[in-house]
């Protein structure tokens, strides 16, 4: 009889459900998951990458154009950047239809509750997806129509 070492509850490592590919520890990607169904795994960013996709999170915030530019900068050096930047100028194209639909509304008194809300809601899932990039891990906005497949 062979005496193997038990590890204990605590300290067992995260494991995926079965079936899904993904080796622990490993961040999962999910750019195609709405197109395959699965989960697509890329391959882990390096530093240069995660502040890039960081950078195209947080330009957001000022209005479309910085994570455009971040994307075309970066979409064909790097998966994770084009990924991401392709995730936040979706995002923040939304956002644009957002404040536009606000502006618009002004003269019905609405506009004024649009803009503030709309505003909010682009700084604060900017700041999570910036998070997110940073760690390396890929972040997927909510009620975001792709444009940019």
């Amino acid at each position: 009889m062979t005496d193997t070492p038990s590890i204990p509850p605590e300290s067992t490592p995260s494991v995926p459900a079965a079936g899904s590919g993904t080796p622990p520890g490993m961040p999962i990607d999910y750019s195609t998951a709405a197109v395959t169904g699965a989960p697509y795994l890329g391959p882990p960013p390096n530093a240069d990458e995660k502040t890039m996709g960081m950078l195209a999170h947080l330009l957001g915030i000022l209005g479309f154009i910085g994570p455009l530019i971040v994307w075309l900068m970066k979409k064909d050096q790097s998966p994770f950047v084009n990924d991401q930047g392709k995730e936040a100028l979706n995002f923040h194209l939304m956002m644009v239809i957002g404040f536009v639909i606000g502006f618009a509304t002004m003269t019905f008194c609405i506009g004024f509750f649009i803009l503030p809300a709309v505003w909010i809601v682009s700084v604060i899932f900017s700041i999570l997806g910036a998070m997110k990039a940073k760690d390396g891990m890929a972040y997927r906005y909510p009620f975001t129509i792709r444009f940019i497949k």
